[in-house]
């Protein structure tokens, strides 16, 4: 047997070969446990409902990621150059744009609607105050063929319970209208393409005399149009009556009525119309999912487009879909922290089927491997005697 090599400590000036990159981090026990369930059970309530998974790869060409969807930002994406193909590569920064490409092409002649499910890590170039994290887990699924009504309250639905099924609790959805400010645009209120950048801006920072500086004054009431759905519904109904060519958003509203009547009770349901943090590519309708005791929003999703690919005789045509992602790593935090696990120590010696019967029955063993392991020590909660298991 070889001789170990002593490590020795880096010399000086030269980086920590223990440090990972900023924003990165291990996932450790009890948390990568607690993320390998989270993405069983999410995955598993997504099948149930007809969703097939697929695995598209770690990397692609930046081309594909940053040109598939309109809005995707290249600068989230960290790039590098293929050795092999000199062209430039990119992790992904949204596994939603690989299901695009995926739609597009290997299941382009594949029956519509087409649904696929898909979980794996994600990475961007870098995080922020907020989320330092760059990388994070995502699971999500999509509906590619069809952005109606029921398409929208199946993704809602499929979000809330799967989130439920991985142990979140008091789930909120907050409603909103991605392309709200382009729609009134184009008819209720023309603007140039200046005067809409400037009022998007103040509507997403909620400044009221940002928003009256920058001509958009008309969009005011828009500010005060959120909060419990019934409510801020009725007060986006109001907006509408009252703008020039009233009812432009007749048909919006109504769709959002439908949906939240699909959805009922499954969760508690607010609306901010003009909310388009997180909404890259969203186009009519888009949706945020909070859980109680749970720092920041779970997921989003929503309608969009895919840019279709272009076949022999034909040219290419957009798709529209539907669908969401979920970003579950608070959930697993706080699910890791709750602890609850139960390990049962097995001495040397113990009876092989009581321990096969425990695992059946859901417990975990832990087997001592030398006279002297202590089960406590060793993380267990329980200790198997003749009468089973007994607590440490």
């Amino acid at each position: 047997m070889t001789k170990p090599t002593a490590i020795r400590p880096p010399r000086s000036g030269a980086p920590d070969p223990a440090l990972l990159p900023e924003g990165l981090a291990d996932r450790l026990p009890p948390r990568a446990a607690e993320a390998m369930r989270v993405t069983r059970a999410m995955v598993d309530a997504m099948a149930a409902h007809g969703y097939d998974p697929v695995q598209p790869p770690l990397v692609e060409f930046e081309r594909s990621l940053a040109a598939r969807m309109a809005g995707v930002s290249r600068n989230r994406l960290v790039r590098f150059t293929d050795p092999v193909s000199l062209r430039t590569l990119a992790v992904r920064a949204d596994i939603t744009v690989q299901v695009g490409r995926i739609a597009a092409t290997g299941m382009g002649d594949a029956p519509r609607p087409l649904r696929l499910s898909y979980a794996g890590p994600v990475l961007r170039l870098k995080g922020n105050g907020l989320e330092p994290e760059r990388e994070q887990l995502q699971i999500g699924a999509e509906i590619v063929g069809a952005d109606n009504v029921a398409a929208a309250a199946e993704a809602v639905l499929l979000a809330i319970e799967a989130l439920r099924a991985a142990g979140a609790t008091g789930i909120s959805v907050d409603f909103t209208l991605p392309d709200l400010v382009d729609t009134l645009a184009e008819r209720a209120h023309p603007m140039d393409a200046e005067t809409v950048d400037a009022v998007r801006h103040e509507l997403d920072a909620k400044d009221a005399g940002g928003l009256t500086a920058a001509g958009g004054e008309a969009f005011l009431p828009l500010l005060y149009a959120t909060g419990a759905f019934d409510t801020a519904i009725a007060k986006l109904e109001e907006f509408d009556r009252a703008i020039i060519d009233g009812g432009a958003l007749g048909t919006r509203i109504a769709a959002l009525r439908e949906i939240a009547a699909l959805v009922g009770d499954a969760a508690r349901l607010t609306l901010d119309p003009t909310e388009r943090h997180g909404f890259e590519y969203q186009s009519w309708f888009g949706f945020t999912v909070y859980a109680d005791g749970l720092r920041g929003a779970l997921g989003r999703g929503g309608t969009y487009r895919v840019m279709g690919q272009a076949k022999a005789g034909h040219s290419a045509h957009d798709e529209v879909a539907t669908g969401f992602s979920l970003y579950p790593d608070p959930l697993i935090d706080a699910n890791a922290l709750n602890g609850g696990d139960r390990i049962v120590f097995l001495p040397l010696g113990h009876d092989r089927a009581a321990a096969q019967q425990l695992r059946a029955d859901g417990w975990r063993t832990r087997a001592a491997l030398t006279p002297q392991d202590d089960g406590k020590a060793l993380g267990c909660t329980h200790v198997l005697r003749a009468e089973g298991p007994e607590a440490l």
